[in-house]
């Protein structure tokens, strides 16, 4: 059977990367967070110093892009794959607020963008991958054959990331979480390079008053529509 490239977009945790994760599992495809990409970017300059308060330093950046290394390692554990900087697991590293707060700034920059556009083209050159992000259908894969476009409320996803934050021990409010997602919607939307939006041809998937198990069916589903 032909294998397809699967373009999912959506904003900022609505659940697009776990859908994502367990679709590419279901079927036997790779699956490749765009997110966790820039994320590791993201990370790279808090370690090494590039912010200076809320200000990034884009000259020694640039310099430094050709030494940022993402990749994506299977965790027999899991079943999933986890996120490495440089050949360092920094799968739960790049989940915090910290970078959470940095990555929509660290996303919006011009060569960063160009810099891993051409490395998520080249993991698809083979097809077989569920690729998720900001601009995956419209600007990274905007033949994909099958483009999802994931929502849901704000007050509902910044629930979700609260939850997940509590339980890795990062306790916040949920007026903190809610101000971080709209800020990155804000910021993620209206960049100039790849911004987010729904591509024309892409199926909406609300979630909001999904369960996990059923927005997994409903993602199978659209899959098995596309496939005939």
């Amino acid at each position: 059977m032909n294998k397809i490239v699967i373009a999912i977009d959506g904003h900022s945790s609505c659940g697009k990367s776990t859908m994502a994760k367990e679709l590419a599992k279901q079927i036997g495809y790779t699956y490749i967070d765009s997110g966790a990409m820039y994320r590791t970017v993201a990370l790279y300059c808090i370690q090494k110093g590039l912010f200076v308060g809320n200000k990034l330093n884009l000259d020694a950046l640039k310099q430094q892009m050709n030494a940022i290394h993402t990749t994506f390692i299977p965790n027999p554990t899991t079943g999933k794959s986890d996120t490495y900087l440089n050949g360092k697991n920094v799968e739960s590293e790049i989940r915090s607020m910290a970078v959470a707060e940095k990555v929509s700034q660290v996303a919006a920059v011009g060569f960063v963008r160009e810099a891993l556009v051409r490395q998520q083209q080249a993991l698809g050159t083979e097809k077989g991958i569920v690729m998720d992000g900001r601009d995956i259908g419209t600007v990274v894969f905007p033949d994909a054959e099958l483009k999802i476009f994931v929502t849901a409320s704000p007050e509902i996803r910044t629930q979700r990331r609260l939850e997940e934050l509590i339980a890795k021990n990062e306790p916040t409010s949920f007026e903190a979480v809610l101000h971080n997602l709209t800020e990155r919607d804000r910021i993620d939307s209206t960049r100039k390079d790849g911004p987010l939006k729904q591509a024309s041809d892409a199926i909406v998937l609300d979630n909001s008053n999904l369960t996990i198990a059923e927005q997994n069916q409903q993602m199978l589903a659209l899959f098995q529509s596309k496939m005939g």
